[in-house]
């Protein structure tokens, strides 16, 4: 197991829509392993594959961690198939240091997809749960939180990320 090196925006595999996973390889099995680690060592709740710097729809998700660690759920190629309600969100990204964003999510969703062990899987979640699904989901379509954020907010937080790019 390895903890993985988080890539941060402005990277520009974070704005890429990630490709379908096909069969779960030796260096995929090994890639959701090390994800895993990577996401409760960076004290997240979720992760996705191009947010490691692979371009795959592939995310893993633990709505107990980092602490708990007691519910890691692993989803190649999630897709919604049902989404209902509106609730706003405070939400944070291991890919945005220091950024917090207000987003609008679905309260309630279906995911489906496979598990690591290549089976179908649906997830029916609400609160915490669906919102990490729906923010884990938005990177493997090339979204960040910053393409939720207003025109200003996106502005000031780019300035910011050319000073440290510099520093």
């Amino acid at each position: 197991m390895a903890k993985l090196r988080i890539l941060t925006y402005p990277d520009p595999v974070l704005a890429k829509k990630a490709e379908p996973v096909g069969e779960i390889t030796p260096e995929i099995a090994q890639l959701i392993t090390d994800m895993v680690q990577t996401m409760y060592e960076s004290e997240g709740v979720g992760l996705a594959a191009p947010q490691v710097g692979h371009s795959l729809r592939l995310i893993t998700v633990d709505e107990t961690g980092p602490k708990e660690r007691a519910r890691p759920m692993v989803i190649l190629n999630p897709v919604f198939s049902d989404c209902t309600g509106v609730k706003e969100s405070e939400e944070s990204c291991l890919s945005l240091p220091t950024f917090l964003c207000t987003v609008k999510r679905s309260e309630f969703v279906t995911v489906r997809g496979t598990n690591e062990k290549g089976e179908a899987i649906e997830i029916k979640a609400e609160g915490l749960l669906a919102i990490i699904l729906q923010h884990e989901v938005d990177h493997l379509d090339g979204k960040t939180l910053v393409d939720h954020a207003s025109r200003l907010k996106r502005t000031m937080y780019a300035s910011k990320v050319k000073k440290w790019l510099k520093d």
